[in-house]
């Protein structure tokens, strides 16, 4: 497995931007794919984006797409999420994943607070 450690949120008017970033730990992590994944309050957590290991392949959810942008630089084994024209049900802790596969995930951070206000 590898450590995940996030970072970059916080507090944001509606329309906003805010960049959150994941910083991952381990020889490997370089080769992982990850993911962004987020959860407020009374829901269940919920699947926002995914990056493959060489940044080839993205995928959003339909609620951020257009919006949201992942990418990663493995050069600092950290993985990015700009998020755009911030609206108020965007308002979760934001949670960073990896795994050995893509869209699968096995190794979680403990989350950022994103709070979009309107």
């Amino acid at each position: 497995q590898v450590q995940l450690v996030e970072s970059g949120g916080g507090l944001v008017q509606a329309g906003g931007s805010l960049r959150l970033s994941c910083a991952a730990s381990g020889r490997t992590a370089s080769s992982y794919a990850m993911g962004w994944f987020r959860q407020a309050p009374g829901k269940e957590r919920e699947f926002v984006s995914a990056i493959s290991w060489s940044g080839s392949n993205t995928y959003y959810a339909d609620s951020v797409k257009g919006r949201f942008t992942i990418s990663r630089d493995n050069a600092k084994n950290t993985v990015y999420l700009q998020m755009n024209s911030l609206k108020p049900e965007d308002t979760a802790v934001y949670y960073c994943a990896a795994g050995a596969a893509f869209l699968t995930y096995d190794s979680w951070g403990q989350g950022t607070q994103v709070t979009v206000s309107s």
